[in-house]
């Protein structure tokens, strides 16, 4: 193992500690973390959950996370994903007014009896806006039916794209039958699935997302509260997501909240009451606030480190991250966190183009490796000229015979 000098430690003001830089080999990643006090996830009495750091994407707790489920109206969070990507691309707008047919009239669907409402009837002339809150918030079967037609037509189109994104968004485990979630064969979910098509929304629709929050929502002088509990919780800063209920699926929940710049989504299924489904979401957003904290090492576009490039029209090509990068510790050890990096090719040739991958990033706490990401190259660097690329051979011989 090479170590480079103290003079080549970097302080890294981000994090606020000296990330130290060495060339080392491979580590698995991923590993408990070592010497950090961290209990046991407490007892969660649901069927299955998982609770993610939104900006990072580690797993802080799970159980049956990828075991297929009724979604119930879970289904809605991807329902109001496709809603939202029609408005953010222009398709729809947000003040278009809708009118309702017949296939989204309670009264003409006994399917919908005794399901959760927005009340419409047909010829009503409803806004985008006002039927993504019937989605969002009255979890309204109805308002999911006349939004589906205005967007693609009718339910089968809607359902196509819906399956469409669980395809772009990589989900294993999903696949969607409905538009509103009432249990149907062939439809399916799982915790984990759920808390991505979550973190899909926040970072991608965060118009749509940001209705969620909203605690009530009134059409036709009938008022209808929000069903997630959680967002009257003081103890907690939860602004998300979306409660579900069949007899098939129990009672779900995903939740978001966010402490300081952390944020994290859980998701419980299966749970055994309202009241309950409320209590074990709150026990692990609790637990992953106390026992854990999200930093951002290293910023998109920042040099992280440098290598002699050869043949090139740089002597030296920057590496680092093309995105910012974020990584979730044991609260408390950030001060221990340190940094190397390892280049799969030790002689650099011109020319490197821009996102080009050419080593990894690990990421240590004491001694151990609990995260790797690639390291790229920062900036394009080009051939140089028939004169330089002839010095730098001449001096890569020397290089490889004297060292």
């Amino acid at each position: 193992m090479k170590n480079f000098a103290p003079s080549r430690v970097v302080r890294n003001t981000l994090l606020g500690t000296a990330l130290l830089f060495t060339i080392s080999h491979f580590a698995q990643a991923n590993e408990p973390f070592p010497n950090s006090p961290i209990p046991a996830v407490p007892d969660i009495d649901a069927e299955a959950y998982i609770l993610i750091d939104y900006n990072s994407g580690k797993v802080l707790a799970e159980k049956n996370a990828d075991q297929r489920r009724d979604p119930a109206s879970l289904t809605k969070m991807m329902t109001s994903y496709v809603i939202g990507q029609a408005i953010k691309s222009g398709k729809i707008g947000a003040n278009d007014m809708v009118t309702v047919n017949e296939d989204a009239w309670a009264t003409g669907n006994p399917v919908f009896k005794g399901s959760s409402l927005m009340f419409l009837k047909p010829g009503d002339r409803v806004s985008v806006s006002q039927l993504t809150r019937g989605i969002n918030l009255q979890s309204g079967n109805d308002a999911c039916v006349a939004m589906a037609d205005y967007v693609a037509g009718d339910q089968t189109n809607f359902v196509q794209l819906m399956n469409g994104y669980v395809s772009k968004l990589g989900l294993q485990n999903t696949h969607f039958q409905t538009v509103h979630g009432l249990d149907a064969d062939g439809q399916y979910s799982s915790a984990r699935d759920i808390a991505l098509i979550g973190q899909a929304l926040i970072r991608d629709v965060p118009e749509e997302y940001a209705i969620y929050k909203e605690k009530e929502f009134t059409f036709n002088n009938i008022r209808q509260t929000n069903r997630n509990g959680l967002l009257w919780d003081k103890s907690l800063s939860v602004d998300g997501i979306k409660t579900g209920h069949t007899n098939g699926a129990g009672y779900n929940l995903v939740a978001s909240a966010t402490e300081g710049d952390m944020r994290l989504i859980s998701v419980v299924m299966g749970g055994k009451s309202m009241k309950g489904r409320d209590a074990e979401s709150k026990k692990l957003l609790t637990y992953g606030f106390r026992f854990y904290e999200t930093v951002k090492p290293l910023q998109a576009g920042v040099e992280f480190a440098s290598e002699p490039v050869w043949f090139g029209d740089e002597n030296n090509v920057k590496l680092g991250v093309t995105e910012d990068l974020f990584l979730t510790i044991p609260r408390g050890r950030l001060k221990d966190l340190k940094a190397s990096y390892d280049v799969t090719n030790k002689e650099l040739e011109a020319p490197l183009k821009k996102g080009q991958a050419i080593g990894t990033i690990n990421f240590q706490l004491d001694g151990k490796t609990i995260e790797q990401h690639p390291l790229v190259v920062l900036k394009d660097v080009e051939e140089g000229g028939f004169f330089s690329r002839l010095i730098d051979y001449i001096k890569l011989l020397f290089h490889r015979w004297f060292g």
